[in-house]
């Protein structure tokens, strides 16, 4: 039987819970991971807020707790020293430690349906190319202004903000990194907006069925 929203928003968070505290106890630089960790930090409180006001579908209750871990493991070790990241440089013959890449990507995949949801469930805009179009600009946006804030924590940090930028000498690391937030959203749109809409239909479908069958929108 497949697990309904509320039973993964709390084993999510239980999850969560157990491994921020993991990443926290001995990180390789303690601002880099404070700056790291603390986009969960403001999301985690926001989802239950907004849990019965704006329920989120379940596919991206658990994508966000995917990035989150994905977040949290680039402040533990600094992106540049994450171990997967050798190991896939290894395997491609890269030059440097790509884990902040996957970072990026996540940066656009998950985002990208987050903006879907809200556009189509606010009737903001209706499916199709324009839809694509303004989900893809809104990622755009996100990872630009996370590159302004990674400028900012460089200006006022100075050196101790090397470990947060990670771009390991590459000049071009804040180009690239948007291209990966890009690759992420287009990536998102193109192998997952089917299932998206498939649970957003049966989310419409739940919320309006009479109340008198009782509070069915956690299925």
């Amino acid at each position: 039987m497949p697990l309904r929203r509320p039973q993964i928003l709390i084993l999510g968070s239980m999850v969560l819970a157990l491994l921020l505290v993991l990443s926290g106890i001995r990180p390789f630089d303690r601002i880099t991971w404070l700056l790291e960790v603390f986009p969960i930090l403001i999301a985690w409180p926001w989802l239950f807020a907004t849990y019965r006001r704006f329920p989120l579908t379940s596919l991206l209750y658990v994508l966000i707790f995917c990035h989150a871990i994905v977040l949290m493991v680039g402040g533990a070790y600094s992106y540049a020293r994450v171990p997967l990241g050798f190991e896939i440089a290894d395997w491609l013959h890269l030059s440097r430690n790509p884990y902040d890449k996957i970072g990026h990507f996540f940066q656009g995949f998950v985002p990208a349906l987050v903006a879907r949801e809200i556009l189509l469930r606010g009737a903001h805009v209706r499916a199709g190319k324009m839809l694509g179009f303004l989900v893809v600009c809104i990622v755009l946006a996100i990872s630009a202004t996370y590159e302004l804030i990674e400028w900012a924590a460089a200006v006022s940090l100075g050196q101790g903000a090397d470990e947060f930028l990670g771009t390991q000498g590459d000049s071009w690391d804040t180009q690239s990194d948007m291209f990966f937030a890009l690759i992420g959203a287009v990536s998102a749109l193109l192998t997952l907006s089917r299932l998206h809409d498939i649970q957003l239909a049966r989310m419409a479908n739940l919320e309006a069925m009479p109340h008198s069958f009782g509070d069915t929108r956690h299925s």
